[in-house]
């Protein structure tokens, strides 16, 4: 095993992007009353004390996170979006698109986040770190050029994406998103462009609406570089172990990526609020162990994990647990308590119509020669 850590990436100020008083994602107002957002900070600091209190954490190099600056955010996004975030963060926030609430000071937050994985990137590159998480907010694989999205402001995977691409000459890089809703923003960051393979596993049709399908494989001379798995409500752990192995992790070899990127949302978790699908730690912990070990072989084992959705209070930090011990190599003592149950959901096994899927899927990868 390599002597370098694991690279992490988290700053408190993270936790103080305001998403304001909303019923989960609905606009208050009668008849509708004022709660919480369901983009608030809580899963994301239970996250990150899990880590402490396991003793993970001081196991882990910490990166320290910087300031994209704005010739890094205009990689993507336009001009235009940019100064309307600035003026949005200056005056005490508002819509910055499609169910994308900020608040006072989000415009700094996001470009903290977006160079949270520009830092830890970087540390990839210079040989500090073998492999790095970035536990950033505001989320950004909906973000898109022009329109914030999803509680997305930066398309921050694409952010890094480019920045592996122009900053350090890498002829291939791939995105793997497993977040339980589509990465729409960071497959039209890259939609026209060889030097990335972008892959989605996601519930179908969830978020965004009519989005994620199999068709959209990209154009142009990127056509054949972007594959949407989109499994059906309900898929396990099974369904997820299936389209990594037909699929993942074929595509990834026969393209022989450069660099890994992994929007890490995890939403897909059995009991969160915004899926219906049914994975768990053990699942998560599996699917990372697949990327380390493909990793390893097309990559010299450069994987950089940036942290997006999951609204699971309870349960998601186990799973970025399971994660990132898997992501170390070094397991703690402590177990998740809520893996025999999501374990023991009925439909953990691949169902037929969920083979379906993938079986379309493969075919796609065959397009990669």
């Amino acid at each position: 095993m390599s002597s370098k850590k694991t690279g992490f990436v988290w700053h408190e100020i993270y936790m103080w992007h305001n998403t304001g008083n909303y019923a989960g994602v609905m606009p208050y107002g009668n008849p509708v009353q004022p709660g919480t957002h369901v983009e608030n900070p809580e899963t994301k600091r239970r996250f990150r004390n899990l880590l402490e209190v396991s003793g993970l954490l001081k196991q882990l190099q910490p990166i320290t996170a910087r300031e994209a600056t704005e010739e890094e955010i205009l990689r993507f996004h336009t001009r235009d979006y940019l100064e309307k975030i600035k003026a949005l963060s200056a005056n005490g926030g508002g819509d910055a698109g499609f169910y994308t609430p900020m608040g006072d000071g989000s415009y700094e937050i996001a470009r903290l986040s977006a160079g949270g994985l520009l830092a830890a990137l970087e540390a990839i590159m210079s040989g500090a770190v073998s492999n790095a998480y970035a536990l950033v907010r505001p989320p950004g694989h909906h973000a898109l050029a022009n329109e914030g999205m999803g509680f997305c402001l930066f398309g921050n995977a694409v952010i890094a994406g480019k920045h592996a691409l122009e900053s350090y000459g890498l002829e291939r890089i791939a995105t793997v998103d497993w977040d339980v809703h589509h990465g729409n923003g960071t497959q039209s960051g890259f939609y026209n462009d060889p030097r990335a393979l972008t892959i989605s596993i996601h519930q179908d049709c969830c978020f965004p609406p009519n989005s994620g399908h199999l068709h959209e494989n990209g154009e142009g001379e990127g056509e054949g570089f972007n594959i949407n798995i989109p499994l059906p409500a309900g898929s396990g752990v099974g369904a997820y172990e299936a389209a990594f192995d037909r699929v993942v992790i074929p595509a990834l070899k026969a393209y022989r990526p450069q660099l890994i990127i992994v929007p890490s949302g995890l939403d897909a978790g059995a009991y969160d609020p915004l899926g219906r699908m049914q994975m768990h730690s053990g699942g998560y912990r599996s699917l990372t162990k697949k990327l380390k070990n493909v990793a390893d072989e097309v990559c010299d084992g450069r994987i950089l994990m940036c942290h997006e959705g999951g609204y699971d209070e309870d349960a998601l930090p186990f799973m970025g647990l399971a994660i990132l011990e898997e992501l170390s190599g070094i397991r703690t003592s402590v177990e998740d308590p809520f893996l025999e149950m999501m374990a023991g959901l009925g439909g953990q096994q691949l169902q037929p119509h969920q083979e379906e899927v993938i079986t379309a899927a493969q075919q796609l990868v065959n397009k990669l020669g």
